[in-house]
C-alpha cells in the first residue's frame, strides 16, 4: 500500500495494529477522521489519553473503574455472598446486560493457557482463593468460555477451593461449546446464568 503521506502512514500503521483491524480498514478510518472537524479529532485524542491514564482496576473484583471500587461492588442491592467468576470485563458487560445476575464478580484478566504462556500466577486467582477462605462467599458461579483453556481454568480454581464450605455451579450449557460469553445472545446468556447447575456435575458430564 502505498502512501502520499508519512505522517498517514504512520497513523494507519498504529490503527491496524488494534485487533481485527487491517491495513484498509485502518485507512478507511484515518481518513475518516481527517475528514472530522479537528475538534472531533481532539475529543477522541483525549478520551483515549484519559482512558490510559486514569482508569482504575477495582480493588475488590478487578473490574475496570473509575474509581477504588467499581459500580456494581458499591451497590448495596447486590448480593455479595455471590461472586460470578469471569475472564474480563466484556463478559461483565453481556452478563450485565441481560439484568439475570444481581450478585458480584471476580475478573480473572485472562484464562490459563500454557501455549500462550499464560499460567494461574498470572491470573487474579489467589484473590478469589482469599475470599473464598474468609467466608464471605457463599457461592462460586464459574462463567468462563466452554473452551478448553476455561474448563481447564474452571478446573484449577475448583481444586483450589474445594475443601472449604461453598456452593460451586457453573453456567448452563445454553452456551455452546467453543463461544465466547461475549458473542453469546441476551437471552441465552441470562437462561444460562439462572439455570445454572453444579460444578461437580459439569465435569462428570
Amino acid at each position: 500500500m502505498d502512501f502520499s503521506s508519512k505522517l498517514l502512514e504512520n497513523a494507519v500503521n498504529e490503527v491496524s495494529r488494534l485487533p481485527g483491524i487491517g491495513k484498509r480498514t485502518a485507512l478507511r478510518l484515518v481518513l475518516h477522521l481527517l475528514k472530522q472537524p479537528s475538534d472531533n479529532t481532539k475529543f477522541l485524542s483525549e478520551a483515549l489519553l484519559h482512558l490510559r491514564n486514569d482508569v482504575k482496576n477495582c480493588e475488590k473484583c478487578h473490574n475496570i473503574s473509575d474509581t477504588a471500587l467499581c459500580d456494581i461492588c458499591n451497590n448495596v442491592k447486590r448480593k455479595p455472598e455471590i461472586v460470578c467468576v469471569v475472564e474480563d470485563i466484556r463478559d461483565v458487560m453481556a452478563i450485565e446486560s441481560t439484568s439475570q445476575f444481581n450478585g458480584l464478580y471476580h475478573v480473572l484478566g485472562g484464562k490459563i493457557s500454557p501455549i500462550e504462556g499464560i499460567g494461574p500466577q498470572n491470573l487474579k486467582i489467589e484473590s478469589l482463593v482469599k475470599k473464598v477462605e474468609s467466608g464471605e462467599v457463599k457461592e462460586l458461579i464459574f462463567a468462563l468460555s466452554s473452551t478448553m483453556e476455561g474448563d481447564t481454568t474452571n478446573f484449577y480454581i475448583f481444586k483450589q477451593i474445594e475443601k472449604f464450605d461453598i456452593t460451586t455451579s457453573t453456567i448452563a450449557r445454553g452456551i455452546s461449546v467453543g463461544d465466547e460469553l461475549e458473542y453469546a445472545d441476551e437471552v441465552t446468556l441470562g437462561r444460562s446464568i439462572v439455570n445454572r447447575i453444579p460444578f461437580e456435575q459439569s465435569i462428570r458430564g
